[in-house]
């Protein structure tokens, strides 16, 4: 297990990272916050310098794709240094021990840097039958997730799970399922939604507490504004074709082969906040709505049950004030037939004025 007294840095030159590797790690990581350039620098400095923080990483109500997600990271040095996948201080799924010896690393981790460690936690806490339905140790989660939030720095809510309850407190909810800002309230709770999160989102988090000391300014749902302050819709590429008014109306039509806007089928880019269409997935390789298929909208409360996934929401903005999708097509339509028919119109007309000069010039040849 690695010295938690050394820094990011040392970690990386031992496990055989070069300078170049851990600069193009720290730039990244500047472009991804959305800071200057020269933040890089403020980055690498902080981790060639501060030890490496304490992370606890809790499970409760999901299915691990969360933790999934952030070991499959695009950059080997992500998963490997900032959260080691083995040398993490406390997690269920990805640590060595087990029993009595995992649960002295985690009282253990707490007692030594109160106050110091992160606590991050990943499911929702299930309050039915008085939370019977995850438990550890003979504690239920609620008690585990109260214990170890006493004296942490912050707390971090990876996935939708644990930032809104997901699919566990979709209706009826039955094991009474509930996102972590609802049970902890004297603590400062960092939602980073999705449903997994994008694993250099939740490094980016990590990264920006280290290296400013603080917490990343957050938007009313608790998210970072640094990755949740625009639409998915913003950022789409086929956002022109809805410009448009050119949309797929069912899977595997002509116009789903020519890319256009998937909103008649059910796309929730133009109501969900992420940064999904810039970072990407898998190295920047592609994302749902480039694969072809609608935006779920898994970075928003109560996305379960915003009706069937397939199925297209009645508005959204654009072209006014709450234009739908059928009046931008109908507008756009007729505004293109009425450009065609002027377009016409004019072609004629041309071609009438210079039918009229070769005849005028041929009879002026001819005299």
């Amino acid at each position: 297990m690695f010295d938690k007294e050394k820094t990011y840095y040392e970690i990386a030159k031992e496990k055989g990272y070069s300078r170049r590797d851990f600069m193009k790690l720290s730039a990244m990581m500047a472009a991804m916050l959305g800071l200057e350039t020269s933040a890089a620098g403020q980055i690498a400095k902080a981790l060639e310098t501060k030890q490496r923080i304490p992370v606890i990483w809790l499970h409760g109500q999901e299915c691990t794709c969360c933790s999934e997600s952030f070991i499959r990271s695009s950059h080997p040095m992500v998963a490997d240094i900032l959260l080691d996948k083995i040398s993490l201080d406390y997690t269920e799924t990805l640590m060595a021990p087990a029993g009595h010896q995992a649960e002295k690393s985690l009282q253990d981790t707490m007692k030594n840097y109160q106050g110091k460690y992160i606590l991050t936690v990943e499911g929702s806490i299930p309050f039915g039958n008085d939370g019977v339905y995850c438990c550890i140790g003979g504690k239920s989660f609620e008690q585990i997730v109260k214990e170890a939030a006493e004296g942490a720095k912050a707390i971090i809510a990876w996935g939708n799970c644990a930032s809104a309850g997901c699919v566990q407190a979709a209706k009826p909810n039955p094991t009474k399922a509930t996102p972590i800002h609802k049970v902890i309230k004297d603590k400062p709770v960092i939602n980073v939604q999705g449903c997994p999160p994008i694993a250099e989102v939740m490094a980016g988090i990590i990264v920006q507490i280290l290296t400013f000391g603080q917490l990343p300014e957050l938007d009313q749902f608790k998210r970072p504004k640094s990755f949740f302050s625009k639409r998915v819709h913003d950022s789409c590429y086929r956002r022109p074709n809805f410009d448009a008014g050119l949309f797929v109306e069912s899977f595997d039509d002509e116009n789903a082969k020519k890319g256009y806007c998937l909103y008649k089928v059910g796309c929730r880019g133009p109501e969900t906040y992420n940064s999904c269409g810039i970072i990407k997935w898998n190295n920047g390789v592609s994302y749902p709505i480039q694969s072809g298929h609608p935006c779920l909208g898994c970075s928003e409360a109560g996305f379960w049950d915003n009706g069937p996934f397939y199925r297209r929401l009645p508005e959204v903005a654009g072209f006014g004030i709450e234009s739908t999708a059928d009046k931008i097509g109908l507008i756009l339509g007729v505004g293109a037939g009425v450009g065609m028919a002027a377009h016409a119109i004019s072609t004629n007309v041309r071609k009438r004025k210079l039918i009229k000069e070769g005849k005028d010039e041929a009879k002026s040849e001819n005299k």
